[in-house]
């Protein structure tokens, strides 16, 4: 199975800091999908200003006690819990990028019916916007209705 992640409403390539933080504002801001346990991994970083993102991840699917249980290298496994990392970061000169806040796709919340049509037809999408209520990256849990998950049947010409 695939996972789909298609985002539009992205906030801009800046955003204001916390307070307390030694910068007054993040710029250059960029959104990638964080590998399994390796911060520094990411798939396809996308600028902020951009007016979408599209990541087409693999992942395994196998059944279990509650239900199937989506596993692969961007999925991440906490206290039993599966979720996808968005990493919002600033980009420098250089190209590095710099992680300042993230945000949890939780899988746990995609509708048992949609996980299992997904699990057999080859591809779950999960649709959102990636601007908050206050005009910055969204971040926290995402979970419906902040983000929508579809079943569709997987075609040949995906990534």
């Amino acid at each position: 199975m695939r996972i789909r992640i298609d985002a539009v409403d992205l906030p801009g390539l800046t955003c204001p800091a916390p307070e307390g933080r030694p910068v007054p504002a993040y710029d250059n801001i960029h959104v990638a999908v964080q590998r399994r346990d390796r911060p520094a991994e990411l798939l396809d970083p996308q600028p902020g200003d951009g007016p979408s993102a599209t990541w087409t991840l693999e992942c395994a699917v196998t059944p279990s006690p509650t239900g199937p249980d989506v596993k692969g290298p961007y999925v991440q496994d906490r206290l039993g819990r599966r979720f996808i990392y968005l990493s919002w970061g600033t980009v420098d000169e250089a190209g590095v990028f710099s992680m300042f806040r993230r945000a949890k796709l939780m899988l746990d919340a995609v509708p048992s019916e949609v996980l299992a049509a997904a699990a057999r037809d080859g591809l779950l999408v999960g649709r959102l916007g990636l601007t908050d209520e206050c005009g910055n990256p969204r971040c926290a849990r995402v979970e419906p209705p902040q983000i929508d998950w579809t079943a569709e049947p997987a075609t040949q010409d995906l990534p």
